[in-house]
């Protein structure tokens, strides 16, 4: 386990690296932040100027030099906009994104599970045929058409929710959190089941062709012949080795899920981390958007990590030390 941690760290690392890189090799052709900072009767020996006080005359590697010497302070710059720092204005939108993944993952999860596993036992059945249908269907459509649907339908037509922004907040510890207010539940909806739309229909899919292949090995034809109720065969000996696979490819997703929130937030104006992005790129504020590739890039590693411990605990006869 030990050298499994120093590995992974290394790895972190290395790709922190690489992101912090990639985020400065195109942050030029985002366009010119002083353009967007100024007005235009700002003369060009002022714009040099303020070019100059913000670095960004400097060479390519001095800046990038410059930028992983403060990030590894917690500085990963200045936001151009904000006048505040990068980090603190991800975290000033990371609650309602991370508010949005957690609505959506909880829908995923408590959907994909019971119709998965009744779609596996009773294939034949028909609700088992509509709901391998409908999530042909649900991979085809883009989440934003979902959302535009949704609102349409629930907030234009039938007018019973909200159709954009967060509603009413509550401050709990410094977390501007709109799950402990009527309202902002009411907010939440359409944009979280629009955000599981994405994963939903692979999730149904996936837990339901591990779990039909799981029932045909040998060891669940030993618990049928031992005679275990149905039960404990189905949710004890089935699912438990159905969980391997799904943990794995839900660890990835969870990480693109946070990056499919950009589409769900513009749709319906949620102002977290994803609508915060394009704003950043409409306004070429690069330190924002590095400092935004940098976030997202450690949760991935974070996400990736904890799902290969979680995967050794429910398998102990996987050694994590070896992967």
């Amino acid at each position: 386990m030990f050298a499994f941690v120093v590995r992974r760290i290394i790895q972190a690392t290395v790709v922190m690296l690489v992101i912090g890189f990639i985020g400065f090799a195109v942050k030029h052709q985002l366009g010119d932040p002083v353009r967007d900072l100024v007005g235009i009767s700002v003369s060009v020996e002022e714009r040099e100027a303020l070019r100059k006080e913000l670095g960004l005359t400097d060479p390519f590697l001095v800046q990038y030099g410059r930028f992983l010497k403060n990030a590894m302070h917690g500085d990963l710059g200045h936001s151009f906009f904000f006048k505040r720092p990068a980090l603190d204005v991800i975290f000033t939108k990371a609650p309602a994104t991370i508010e949005l993944v957690f609505a959506a993952s909880l829908i995923i999860l408590l959907v994909s599970v019971p119709v998965g596993l009744y779609s596996a036992i009773y294939p034949k059945r028909f609700f088992s045929q509509f709901a391998m249908g409908a999530s042909i269907v649900g991979v085809s459509i883009p989440v934003f058409l979902t959302a535009i649907v949704l609102i349409y339908i629930f907030s234009v037509q039938l007018q019973w929710l909200p159709s954009f922004g967060r509603g009413e907040t509550v401050n709990v510890m410094g977390w501007e959190s709109g799950l402990l207010t009527i309202d902002g539940l009411k907010h939440l909806v359409l944009p979280s089941i629009a955000l599981s739309s994405i994963m939903l229909p692979l999730f149904i899919r996936l837990i339901r062709s591990e779990m039909m292949e799981v029932l045909e090995t040998e060891y669940i034809k030993y618990a049928w012949a031992k005679g275990l109720s149905r039960k404990r065969v189905w949710l004890v000996h089935a699912f438990k080795n159905t969980l391997l696979p799904v943990i794995t490819v839900g660890g990835v997703q969870l990480g693109i899920l946070i990056a499919f929130t950009i589409l769900t937030e513009t749709v319906f104006q949620w102002q977290g981390m994803g609508f915060m992005f394009l704003e950043a790129v409409e306004r070429s504020d690069t330190a924002l958007l590095v400092a935004y590739l940098v976030v997202v890039g450690a949760l991935f590693v974070v996400v990736n990590t904890v799902v290969d411990i979680i995967y050794g605990l429910i398998n102990p006869t996987v050694t994590i030390a070896s992967r």
